[in-house]
């Protein structure tokens, strides 16, 4: 079986792909697990050695990396270049903290508590941080004496290989990261094989579900970062300026294809007017183009199906009763391209407000209050960000205590970070990415008593 990896701007195949067969997966777990036995032994400083050294092999190759992610799914090369130095970030992160983040824990003199990698874990990731998304999880779970295979999105195989080939170049031992070019359909078989000790997987609810009840059976360990409706509060005593400037950016990130993009505004009815006046004039201000440009602020959708699922959304929304301020209509091209898109008066009912909007769509919802404001934000299905505006900083942390989400920033983007958790509640997930945190879930917490 073979698929290909296709350009969002052009909708020209870029290269086809065959499926190994199910011997060479077998061989490529294997090879994992063997892998894995001797990198586990390895010592901290030795780790550290092959992690500082990808990431001087992502800092070298940035521009390539970057060409890369915009052909296979749109991102614009600017910031492709920023995810690739975030990815380098993580490995000197991990590479300096690992120890300490899972030093020994003394209970007392003879009662100890050591933290000890689980083996191979199986990462099913997705294309819209194509490098990113793995990088997360790969360096800390390296560092922890894991083993990693990869299966990747497949619009985006080639990033999947090149994010093999920067670690094999840094010395991991051959086999301990292996990318598995498998569809969707094969991920039962690896999750099931009894060398793999646990799994991770960022992307949707229907496929965290899926995965979820999968490793359930056969007893394995899960991470789960999934969907999210980011609500950004937006309060009488905001710095509208400040605001505007920072819920444009985050709702537009990456093209709006990401989890934590901000996807509904809910701003206080005194305010209203002038917020969305102001949001809505820079909406219209980003440039929509080519994302090999370095002038592009929005590149495509990652695919045109994803366009069109988007549309429908946005369509359906209008029927209900949103009023289409900007944007909304797609244009003539072979490219999967989406404009800068906002809705007002959404409500509850509408797919604007109910569901994920991945792609760079707005809404907008009125609050009365700052209480209505908080049950607004927290009328959904997911749990993953959020932030609120306001100039009063003691208040904000307040109501930032109360919005159900794993990370809620106050007159800020919610952004992922390598030194702090990640993760969300609801059906946005469960476990943490990143940080102290993050390396702890796969590893074994195990109790030693010495009497």
């Amino acid at each position: 079986m073979t698929f290909s990896s296709v350009n969002p701007a052009t909708g020209e195949e870029i290269q086809a792909y065959s499926e190994p067969d199910l011997r060479a997966v077998e061989r490529a777990i294997e090879q994992a697990q063997a892998a894995w036995t001797a990198w586990r032994a390895t010592s901290f400083e030795d780790r550290a050695r092959v992690l500082r050294a990808a990431a001087q092999v992502l800092r070298s190759r940035k521009a390539e990396l970057a060409r890369l992610m915009a052909t296979e799914m749109g991102k614009p090369v600017k910031q492709g270049e920023g995810e690739v130095e975030k990815c380098a970030w993580a490995c000197e992160h991990f590479a300096e903290h690992a120890e300490r983040y899972l030093a020994p824990d003394d209970i007392d003199e003879t009662s100890s508590v050591v933290f000890q990698p689980l083996g191979v874990v199986l990462a099913v990731m997705p294309w819209n941080f194509p490098l990113w998304q793995v990088f997360r999880f790969a360096a800390p779970a390296l560092m922890a004496g894991n083993a990693g295979l990869l299966k990747h999105a497949s619009n985006v195989p080639g990033c999947a290989l090149a994010i093999e080939d920067v670690l094999r170049t840094a010395g991991l031992p051959d086999g301990a990261f292996r990318t598995l070019l498998i569809g969707s359909g094969r991920v039962r078989d690896v999750i099931e094989h009894p060398l793999v000790r646990a799994v991770t997987l960022t992307g949707s609810t229907p496929a965290g579900t899926s995965v979820a009840s999968l490793a359930g059976g056969v007893v394995k360990k899960t991470v789960l970062e999934l969907g999210g409706s980011d609500a950004y509060v937006v309060l009488e005593d905001a710095d509208l300026d400040r605001a505007v400037e920072i819920c444009v950016a985050a709702r537009l990130v990456n093209a709006g294809q990401s989890c934590i993009a901000a996807k509904r505004f809910v701003v206080v009815e005194p305010v209203l007017r002038e917020f969305t006046e102001r949001f809505v004039a820079r909406m219209r201000d980003k440039r929509v183009g080519d994302p090999l440009d370095e002038e592009t602020e929005i590149g495509p959708l990652a695919r045109r199906d994803l366009r069109d699922t988007l549309h429908a959304q946005v369509t359906t929304s209008i029927e209900k009763g949103a009023r289409l301020a900007l944007g909304g209509e797609i244009s003539d091209g072979p490219g999967a391209f989406y404009p800068p898109t906002v809705l007002l008066d959404v409500k509850p009912g509408m797919p604007a407000y109910d569901e994920e909007l991945f792609g760079p769509v707005a809404a907008i919802v009125k609050a009365r209050d700052e209480d209505d404001a908080v049950r607004i934000a927290n009328d959904t299905i997911y749990g993953l960000g959020g932030a609120v505006f306001t100039r009063d900083l003691e208040r904000g942390r307040r109501v930032a205590s109360r919005l159900e989400a794993g990370c809620v920033c106050v007159n800020a983007q919610v952004v992922s970070d390598p030194r702090l958790p990640f993760g969300g509640v609801k059906q946005s997930g469960y476990g943490r990415e990143l940080g102290a945190y993050g390396i702890r879930e796969f590893v074994n917490v195990k109790t030693i008593v010495v009497n």
